[in-house]
């Protein structure tokens, strides 16, 4: 596992959008990652491609596929002690034996298992903020979970909510679902499996988190099943690009609070007349080196 300096210092100093040359199949592309079929395998990059509502934007942040895997990995160590993920145990052996030698391609790839993916992405929320606080401020609710009538933005919840979602093709939005349809999409007994292990997950980072001098907000985990139907963490795990992290220090409720994920990139595109439709407009080369700053300092704290 490597340091978070030696991370940093790997960064490259352009964005790598766009993963070519590969001798492998690719058997899909998503908002962020490609995946390539290697057999018996799957290899998954992390590209440095950045989306916000839903929308690719043209421009990348260098680095930020080294520091989504890299985080994954930290984070997938942490995690296995509630539910085992997708990795394959020796990754530099999986890399050396497939002719996997390029330094960046590795440090934004993951060799792992392939399973059967559900079709709903489990996010847990922590603290009423986001899509969150503009349903409470409408109607009482978050995703049909009824709230007390004096919360405030950002404010912390009685208890965490699993709230989770469909999974849109790419360029359309996920919809809130509620227990009933979620228990249709994947069966009563994942869905009961997927929103327990969610809970879980979420307190594991909640704590780890605050003990690095963060508030982990709310959060999106993907799972998947292996043949025998067991589940199995995938995708990526609490990284800032799934995750909302705030600094503990300073924090204070009424307001929406600064944060290390891309909530920047969405604060800077809200104050755009921008529709939200692709084409994205183009992010400005401060916003860009902030943001790569954002998600480094989240990376930091929590490997210190």
């Amino acid at each position: 596992m490597l340091t978070a300096d030696q991370i940093a210092a790997a960064l490259p100093n352009q964005a790598r959008t766009s993963i070519d040359g590969l001798p492998f199949l690719r058997v899909a592309s998503g908002k962020v990652r490609e995946i390539f079929d290697l057999g018996d395998a799957l290899l998954l990059v992390a590209t440095d491609r950045l989306s916000a509502f839903d929308v690719i934007l043209p421009d990348g942040i260098p680095g930020k596929g080294i520091l989504l895997t890299q985080l994954s990995l930290w984070w997938f160590a942490r995690t296995s002690g509630v539910i085992e993920n997708h990795l394959l145990p020796d990754q530099a052996g999986e890399f050396a034996r497939r002719g996997i030698t390029d330094p960046d391609l590795r440090l934004r790839s993951m060799i792992v298992r392939k399973l059967r993916p559900l079709a709903i992405e489990c996010v847990v929320r922590g603290y009423l903020v986001g899509s969150g606080w503009a349903s409470y401020q409408k109607n009482g609710e978050v995703c049909g979970h009824r709230l007390p009538d004096d919360l405030r933005q950002a404010d912390r919840l009685p208890a965490p909510l699993f709230t989770p979602t469909t999974k849109a093709p790419k360029g359309q939005h996920d919809e809130p679902i509620d227990d009933a349809r979620g228990e249709a999409i994947v069966g009563a007994a994942v869905y009961a499996r997927v929103k327990a292990t969610s809970l879980a997950l979420y307190a594991l980072g909640h704590d780890t988190a605050a003990g690095a001098g963060m508030i982990l907000a709310d959060t999106k985990f993907e799972f998947g099943t292996d043949a025998e139907g067991r589940l199995v963490l995938i995708d990526e795990v609490l990284t800032p690009d799934s995750s909302r992290y705030w600094p503990a220090a300073g924090y204070r409720p009424d307001c929406s609070p600064p944060s290390y994920d891309k909530q920047f990139v969405r604060d800077h595109l809200l104050a755009l007349s921008w529709d939200q439709r692709p084409p994205a407009p183009a992010l400005p080369a401060d916003v860009i080196a902030r943001t790569r700053e954002k998600y480094l300092q989240a990376l930091r704290n929590l490997m210190a």
